[in-house]
């Protein structure tokens, strides 16, 4: 059991007899999830949603005695994207009460530095949704529930290699996509070594995981819920998971306004007891995901910071 669960033990043992505050059955819980994040969350439209985020959602909602309502938006992969200010729009405009598998770091936590934002693309979005901008409010974090890691993953061109660290992919073609964290760490590795050996591909436009498998590349550095999302849909798939996962990973965790304080609170002990009866690690084998407990610190700093300018090693 990790510290942070292992400091809400004591109060578990009373959970099964705790009353949650009075809410009528028809207050939806909303919870903003991402549509194409798997096995995460996965909707397309005119069928129901998937993943290990759904089936979390609807575990939360139903012991906080709440109907589920999901709203789902879609996160743009490009360099004016910000992943917090999306967020915090979506909460601050009403859409929702809590965006899930967002990622715990100290930056994006912080106040947002611009006072307003414009909403991701959403289900039922209107022209004037897609031009208006929101006011933004100040993010607060759920307990996490669940940690992610950057694994390599090898091509059918190099399935023997053995990979213990990052100067194992010494010698390898290795594609990569731009402007990632992955793409930070294997730049800056060892002052630039293995920088010859790179090749940057567009996100959202390359099929990284596509051609690796066609061999045109020998490995990559990726989040593992990728390679996970890949296998599901590549049963035959010749890639292989090294077993390696990068040392420095983040939390992922549910995040609401600072005016949800109470119902962050509620959400917080119902995380604590399904982490405690092994629910989380069963939402995780159902959804196909690796799943892995969170971590201390909940909040990453500037761990990363510091790796990158000491040369990644």
């Amino acid at each position: 059991m990790t510290p942070w669960f292992a400091a809400g033990t004591a109060a578990l043992l009373v959970s099964a007899a705790m009353v949650w505050p009075a809410r009528a059955a028809e207050d939806a819980l909303r919870v903003c999830l991402d549509e194409a994040l798997p096995p995460l969350s996965v909707h397309h439209r005119g069928k129901p949603g998937s993943g290990f985020d759904v089936a979390l959602a609807e575990a939360v909602a139903d012991r906080l005695g709440r109907r589920l309502e999901i709203q789902w938006y879609e996160s743009k992969l490009d360099e004016d994207s910000s992943p917090a200010l999306e967020a915090n729009a979506l909460l601050s405009d009403g859409r929702c009460s809590l965006v899930g598998s967002y990622v715990f770091t100290q930056d994006s936590l912080v106040a947002p530095g611009v006072k307003t934002a414009k909403l991701p693309d959403f289900d039922d979005a209107t022209r004037d949704d897609r031009r208006r901008r929101v006011s933004l409010g100040l993010l607060v974090p759920s307990k996490p529930y669940l940690f992610s890691s950057l694994t390599v993953v090898l091509g059918p061109t190099a399935p023997e290699r053995r990979i213990s660290d990052i100067g194992d992919l010494a010698g390898l073609h290795i594609a990569i996509e731009s402007g990632t964290l992955a793409d930070a760490i294997l730049m800056t590795f060892d002052k630039g070594r293995l920088i010859e050996q790179i090749t940057h591909l567009v996100p959202g436009r390359d099929d990284l995981l596509g051609l690796l498998e066609q061999g045109k590349f020998d490995a990559t550095l990726l989040d593992l819920r990728r390679i996970d999302a890949h296998r599901a849909t590549h049963p035959d798939t010749k890639l292989a998971a090294s077993g390696y996962l990068y040392p420095i990973g983040a939390n992922r965790g549910y995040v609401g306004l600072a005016s949800a304080a109470d119902l962050l609170t509620a959400v917080d002990k119902v995380l604590l007891d399904l982490n405690a009866s092994g629910k989380l690690a069963e939402f995780g084998v159902a959804a196909g995901l690796t799943y892995q407990p969170p971590r201390e610190p909940a909040i990453l700093g500037d761990a990363f910071q510091k790796v990158l300018h000491n040369g990644a090693r």
